[in-house]
């Protein structure tokens, strides 16, 4: 695991994080602009130093009290905003000036590394011929080639258009399946969330207000991303069959089987859908007239007000919780309450990875 207790106070603003997260997979830091997301990966970057605190990375401890491992022996790959490639250096200068300064560096760590982020047709490049997506897949190598115990990325993509984003989201995903060590992804969209974390850690003002599984936290009726208005549900699933005829396949998840487009995604490939709680609707009987494909029985564990005609349900299908997002009409016409059995429709989903 990844511990942390830290205090830093910088000027009108204090980071009072305390939180324990997996030091596996992909940590999402999500939080509006000002709440501390860069100055707590600075702090576990040893960039921002308190007096007293401890963190400690897997095995290794960074700082206990006064005892403070400095930046460079903290085995960190950092990869900021703007990718900070040296323009004086093509490609393949930016990543030999660092693979000269890590020890015990084989030519196989270093191809796979290339071979992971399609950076050899990129090698003889300038780096001012790059796109911006371009650029941060050669950050992102350069950072692996340190042999980091832990991947810092600070909003890789905010700098970069629609585009740019959809070419590299699938590299990142590569990242989550094929490493070994934990990454700390920062990040305020939402989109990016949904796609790549496994565990999401909520930041307001300096304080971590949530911290858990990435569905758990969206679907958590006491977090600010389940009132949003682009509330959703993260379902990860296996494809397990297909109907050809129509052009569909069929996913297995902990509630029951979705039916959704094909996209070609090979047989027991595992896929990650998102669901708009808008687009769920509930029903007390079983619809068999219907053209909705996605209907599960399930309970309504809570429902609560948002805003002045909407409320918010939550609901569990099996083990896996859903958000569905109604009129205060159809929530008083149905009589929901806390354990009501009803069906839920799901009207979309969103194939993600």
């Amino acid at each position: 695991m990844i511990e942390c207790k830290i205090k830093i106070e910088l000027n009108d603003f204090t980071l009072d994080a305390k939180f324990t997260i997996p030091d596996k997979g992909i940590s999402v830091v999500f939080g509006p602009s000002g709440s501390g997301k860069t100055t707590l990966l600075r702090a576990i970057a040893g960039l921002e130093k308190s007096d007293s605190g401890y963190l400690k990375i897997g095995d290794s401890v960074w700082q206990e009290g006064n005892n403070f491992v400095p930046t460079h022996k903290r085995q960190i790959g950092y990869v900021f905003q703007d990718a900070a490639l040296f323009s004086h250096l093509d490609v393949k200068g930016n990543l030999t000036y660092v693979t000269k300064r890590t020890e015990g560096l084989s030519g196989d760590f270093i191809d796979s590394i290339y071979n992971l982020l399609d950076i050899k047709p990129l090698l003889n490049r300038s780096t001012v011929q790059l796109s911006g997506g371009e650029k941060q897949r050669v950050a992102i190598a350069r950072a692996l080639l340190t042999n980091p115990k832990i991947l810092l990325l600070d909003e890789p993509m905010s700098a970069l258009d629609l585009k740019r984003k959809n070419e590299i989201l699938p590299y990142l995903d590569s990242l989550h399946n094929q490493l070994d060590i934990p990454i700390l992804y920062v990040t305020h969209s939402q989109d990016e969330t949904s796609r790549l974390a496994d565990h999401l850690m909520l930041i307001e003002g300096g304080k971590i207000i949530g911290n858990g599984p990435v569905n758990e936290m969206l679907t958590r009726l006491d977090m600010p991303m389940s009132h949003s208005a682009d509330a959703i549900s993260i379902i990860d699933a296996k494809v397990i069959s297909r109907e050809s005829d129509f052009d569909l396949m069929h996913l297995q998840f902990s509630g029951g089987q979705f039916i959704v487009p094909d996209n070609g995604l090979p047989i027991n490939s595992n896929v990650r859908i998102r669901v708009a709680a808008r687009d769920v609707s509930l029903t007390k009987n079983k619809q068999t007239d219907t053209s909705i494909l996605n209907i599960f029985p399930a309970l309504v564990e809570q429902v609560v007000p948002e805003g002045k005609a909407q409320v918010i349900v939550r609901l569990k299908i099996n083990e896996f919780i859903l958000l569905a997002c109604l009129t205060k009409k159809s929530a008083a016409m149905l009589q929901l309450e806390s354990g009501l059995s009803v069906y839920v429709q799901v009207k979309s989903v969103a194939i993600l990875s």
